[in-house]
């Protein structure tokens, strides 16, 4: 019986991996559309998503999963530049079978093992990279995502200031304040939310024509928030904004910190692997002065989502803050030594082996690997930027851009040498969002568009440069041209 189900699971398991053969989910010449758009109430009669009393047969679930697939974005895709993450690394992808297939959890060395060793690994070789000293002073953890990560950097920081909180509550203490830029990601509003802190007591900092945070606007917002009788005991400094992509100034943000007595946390989910490249990582200089970090290689680099790290320079600290001390769990009188148990200064209990993704892409190809994917891909972002800098048409939000995503309008001809009244940027941001609908329609391209409120922008494109699929001139040629057509054809009577 045991060997009859272990065969049929290896069939089962074979016919989908042919499936996404033959609807070229692999595919990376870019030939096959990116995603077989359809409008939602038609997929949702389109795929038999119901759960019934009885069983689907072994062709009803195969026809299903075909479907799945078909009309899933191939992010694999040359033609996907629609996010911060992209296609995934063949070695990545590996290691993620490996996690889904051996099924445990990362909470104790008891039932991980290996994962437990590759963990610590992978958190000191990142430790080594931000510049924090390792095992036994700095720590990290594997978390689900960067708006968690986050998180777990303000928790710790009210705890060094704050310790009895743990215990006591926020009842009976004056208002606590958290300082981020106004380009910052939106985690920074949902932790004040999710912690008690309240997103009124959220701070936030004025950014330059750049996008990057105002050091002088920080110290005045320091001193309103001591004038509103709150008590200051977080900032927020970010290394590749959302949209933007732009990099606080971190030497003089860490100045500040350290002269107001504040912990310095450091959102480089986005930004940080270009720590991985010698010629780049020069833009989070000052990261080493931080308290505490946030980096999501799934960003970027490759690794398949979800990977985030949190690192954290204080010894012992995540596990003071977070500890519970669940007896059935973290027993003290194990067979072996109990450090090695991860799961009390995890916020999580059941907690997914996400190191194992990245601990294998990177053995694989070696940190030369992994900076040549990095160099590969900023500089496919300055050959796009260089290129729409010369060619009718095409005007950026900003002339410079620090890490790989460009902003950028397609004006069509018809709309060239007017006068750029109010109406003439409403019926621009319009089309923006047109172009991209006839490309989703067509298949042909995602490339996602988005306003900018803090700077009173509208909407404009946002082409994003991922290390996979390895980019090329080629692919961005493609983008290129793709806009231009959907653009020039544009009948701007219908926007």
């Amino acid at each position: 019986m045991a060997a009859s189900s272990a065969k049929n699971t290896i069939e089962l398991l074979d016919r989908i991996l042919k499936i996404l053969e033959e609807e070229h989910v692999f595919d990376q010449t870019g030939d096959q559309p990116v995603v077989r758009f359809i409008y939602p109430a038609h997929l949702n009669r389109l795929i038999s998503l119901s759960l019934d009393e009885e069983p689907a047969s072994d062709k009803e679930i195969e026809t299903i999963v075909r479907q799945i697939v078909r009309y899933s974005v191939k992010t694999s895709s040359p033609h996907f530049h629609n996010q911060l993450y992209a296609g995934v690394d063949k070695y990545g992808l590996a290691g993620s079978w490996l996690t889904d297939v051996l099924n445990t959890s990362q909470y104790t060395y008891e039932v991980a093992p290996v994962f437990t060793l590759i963990e610590r690994k992978l958190i000191d070789q990142s430790l080594e990279l931000v510049g924090y000293p390792q095992t036994p002073q700095g720590d990290g953890v594997m978390s689900p995502g960067g708006s968690l990560s986050n998180m777990y950097g303000m928790v710790l920081a009210r705890y060094e200031l704050l310790p009895q909180v743990k215990k006591m509550g926020l009842n009976g203490c004056l208002p606590l304040a958290c300082f981020t830029s106004e380009d910052g990601h939106y985690s920074i509003m949902k932790g004040a939310h999710w912690l008690g802190i309240g997103i009124d007591n959220v701070y936030q900092v004025k950014t330059d024509e750049f996008g990057r945070m105002e050091p002088s606007d920080l110290k005045r917002a320091i001193k309103k928030a001591r004038d509103d009788s709150h008590i200051p005991f977080f900032v927020n400094a970010t290394c590749g904004t959302t949209v933007l992509g732009a990099f606080d100034p971190l030497l003089e943000i860490a100045e500040i910190c350290q002269e107001e007595g504040l912990w310095l946390h450091v959102d480089a989910c986005y930004g940080g692997t270009l720590l991985l490249s010698d010629k780049y990582r020069h833009k989070l200089r000052g990261i080493e002065l931080s308290n505490s970090v946030s980096w999501n290689p799934h960003k970027m680099l490759g690794v398949p989502l979800q990977c985030s790290l949190f690192l954290v320079r204080s010894k012992n600290r995540l596990y003071e803050a977070n500890c519970a001390g669940a007896k059935y769990l973290f027993q003290q009188d194990k067979l072996y030594d109990v450090t090695w148990d991860t799961g009390d200064k995890s916020v999580q209990c059941s907690r997914k082996v996400d190191a194992m993704k990245f601990w294998l892409m990177w053995k694989a190809r070696g940190t030369k690997g992994l900076t040549h994917s990095v160099d590969q891909a900023m500089n496919c972002k300055e050959y796009f930027l260089e290129r729409i800098k010369n060619i009718a048409g095409f005007r950026l939000v900003l002339p410079e851009y620090e890490c790989t995503s460009v902003c950028f309008w397609y004006i069509p001809p018809s709309m060239r040498g007017q006068e750029e009244t109010r109406n003439w940027w409403d019926k621009l941001y319009k089309i923006t969002s047109k172009i991209k609908e006839l490309m989703l329609l067509e298949g042909s391209l995602m490339v996602s568009y988005m306003p900018l409120p803090t700077k009173n922008i509208g909407n404009f494109f946002r082409m994003v440069v991922n290390c996979q699929p390895p980019p090329t001139e080629s692919s961005i040629d493609y983008v290129i041209s793709q806009i231009e057509k959907f653009g020039s054809d544009l009948r701007l009577s219908s926007i």
